[in-house]
């Protein structure tokens, strides 16, 4: 058992008693495919070894007890009535997961938890996925009843969707759900069809660098770029048929049919529309072990998130640049929503000591911050942690 988990387990002795069942639920990062899976498109994320971990145990009462180790603090609801918490929102990923859970007609007991977590908070690598699957298999484990994990993802990402009210789409957590140690995910986002596929192995690192810039815009802006996406869509459908998502436009009839639509929205639409193309040739280049095909297209995504889907911020571009000027790096760019948070570099295995010196000069002589790198493993999905 680890230190961490541990000291989950030690306050929940402290604090309800008894008995517990431990629960994991890792962060991710997506290697690649950004801002295209509420495009129906392609994602391909890896599991990480950032983790939310919840210490747990049934109550014979309709209660759900809540005690947060990050936040030093409590909140409860009832089953019978699941209302947010203005002033514990972090709860909310719980009570969100509750209400899909008893809608979809699942019967709940009342729970004790504790909940601590090392995935950072607002950096684009997923705390909030990582709480609402680490609560769904909090609940399975506590009321006796198991959830297929695909339909499991699709009911964390409604709680987000409709209780948070984050209109993301569904990589987050399907990944955290259904992640594989040593492999990312080729992920059809409109199918939910996925594909293991082995990353790295001992020759790279998966290497993310957080900016410490909390994603100020990312809400309102997040849901103004799927509007502009679902516009793009309707005056396409003008003239391409079978014109569901703008994952079904292919580069050239957006090349050919573009003067459709007004500049920013055509720019919008480039980038999800190359965006898949280039999910899709990373991940036949990664099956052919070309490392090096792989970090371009990383490469030029990032260009495709900073100059077309305009997500990027001047700390995430500074952090990119830097990797790119390091021998030895494959492949950097920003990952999550943007507008802060982190980006993710393909790094090879004896470079990373000296990625980890350059980029955080760079950083910090050109910021004033020290941005904290974490070297990443892909990890497997949620589930019940050993005793």
């Amino acid at each position: 058992m680890t230190t961490r988990m541990q000291a989950v387990r030690d306050e929940f002795a402290r604090v309800f008693g008894g008995e517990c069942t431990l629960v994991r639920a890792p962060g991710r990062v997506n290697l690649i495919g950004e801002h295209t899976d509420y495009n129906e498109g392609f994602v391909f994320p890896v599991a990480i070894d950032r983790e939310v971990r919840f210490a747990v145990s049934p109550r014979d009462d309709r209660k759900v007890v809540l005690r947060s180790l990050n936040f030093d603090a409590e909140s409860e609801f009832s089953l019978s009535n699941i209302t947010k918490d203005a002033d514990q929102p972090w709860s909310n990923y719980v009570r969100g997961i509750a209400a899909v859970l008893q809608d979809a007609g699942h019967v709940l007991r009342g729970m004790n938890a504790v909940i601590e977590g090392n995935v950072p908070l607002g950096s684009g690598l997923s705390s909030s996925a990582a709480m609402e699957i680490g609560a769904l298999l909090a609940f399975e484990a506590v009321s006796g009843f198991q959830i297929e994990p695909v339909s499991a993802a699709r009911l964390a990402q409604k709680a987000e969707n409709q209780f948070v009210g984050v209109n993301c789409g569904i990589m987050d957590q399907f990944i955290s759900r259904l992640g594989r140690k040593g492999h990312a995910l080729l992920i059809d986002c409109r199918t939910l069809s996925y594909e293991p596929v082995p990353v790295g192995g001992d020759e790279v690192r998966i290497v993310v660098a957080d900016s410490k810039v909390k994603r100020g815009l990312v809400d309102s802006e997040y849901n103004k770029r799927r509007a502009e996406c679902e516009r793009a869509v309707v005056l396409l459908s003008g003239r391409l048929s079978n014109i569901g998502a703008l994952r079904d436009v292919t580069p050239e009839q957006l090349a050919a049919h573009g003067d459709l639509l007004a500049d920013v929205t055509r720019r919008r639409a480039r980038h999800v529309v190359t965006e898949n193309d280039r999910c899709l040739r990373s991940v036949e280049a990664l099956r052919a072990g070309d490392l090096e095909a792989f970090g371009k297209l990383m490469n030029q995504s990032h260009i495709s998130l900073r100059d077309d889907y305009e997500v990027s911020c001047r700390e995430l571009d500074i952090l990119v640049e830097a990797a790119w000027a390091v021998p030895g790096v494959l492949g950097s760019r920003m990952t999550g929503a943007g507008f802060g948070g982190c980006t993710v570099s393909l790094v090879r295995a004896d470079a990373v000591e000296r990625f980890r010196a350059e980029v955080s000069r760079a950083y910090e002589q050109a910021t004033g911050r020290t941005p904290e790198i974490y070297v990443c493993s892909a990890e497997d999905g949620a589930g019940i942690a050993e005793a």
